[in-house]
């Protein structure tokens, strides 16, 4: 989990290397030097498929996480309808490959789920993200609400906006509103993309903090300084899935 004190710690040493020379808080290479990546699934189902499709899912899901690790299982409240999003782990691109190989054969999954949830499928989109390096993923303190806040930045990455994009975090982090548990920098899909999850305890503590952070001069700053490099920003209310690792 990114504490309040690794934050600072970090933005102390970035604004003491900031004289010497230009740098980045997003790597341009691997993000990770495990090599660890996620891939964001996200499955527009038919409207009237729902509950289908979870019911299903939650039923044979266990076929699917015995290849690899999932993070997280979510349907949208808000910011979507009719949609599922989903964060799987992942070693190296050797080892997605293979856990795909291995689904196509097994007989199980593609009998018992793939077969009946593709006819309650619409449409379905991937990415691939690393966590960039200054953050660690988290793990909520107990069951609540999560908001995933896409922003797709200006081009020329992270060298240009990466800084001020870290301390607009870095700023909403220290008022304790929320919980950050992750910050996901594009490789596969859109470019200059960044995705931020967050926890809060539910909808109405969210909508509190939020108020509270918009009137606190902090914030509003480290916001003004960021959005100079944004183009546009889309937030998703998340409720976990019975199924999901992160509640």
């Amino acid at each position: 989990m990114l504490g309040l004190q690794t934050l600072l710690r970090a933005g102390a040493a970035a604004g003491r290397g900031a004289g010497r020379q230009v740098s980045s808080s997003f790597a341009t290479g691997p993000r990770q030097g495990d090599g660890t990546f996620y891939e964001f699934r996200t499955y527009t189902i038919k409207p009237d498929k729902m509950k289908n499709f979870l019911e299903l899912t939650g039923r044979n899901i266990h076929l699917r996480t015995v290849h690899s690790p999932m993070v997280g299982y979510w349907t949208l409240e808000f910011g979507g309808l009719n949609k599922a999003f989903h964060i799987w782990k992942y070693d190296s691109f050797a080892q997605r490959a293979a856990v795909r190989t291995a689904l196509a054969k097994d007989q199980e999954w593609q009998e018992k789920y793939m077969s009946q949830m593709l006819p309650l499928l619409d449409k379905q989109e991937n990415e691939i993200a690393y966590l960039v390096p200054w953050c660690e993923l988290g793990s909520p303190p107990k069951d609540g609400v999560y908001e995933l806040v896409t922003f797709q930045m200006k081009p020329g990455g992270p060298a240009v906006w990466g800084q001020t994009f870290k301390a607009a975090v870095s700023a909403h982090v220290k008022t304790g509103y929320t919980q950050l548990l992750g910050v996901f920098h594009t490789e596969y899909g859109l470019l200059n993309r960044v995705h931020v999850l967050w926890w809060n305890e539910n909808p109405d503590s969210r909508a509190a903090g939020r108020h509270y952070a918009h009137e606190d001069p902090r914030v509003v700053a480290a916001v003004r300084e960021s959005v100079q490099f944004l183009e546009s920003q889309q937030n998703l209310l998340l409720l976990p899935t019975g199924f999901s690792p992160l509640k």
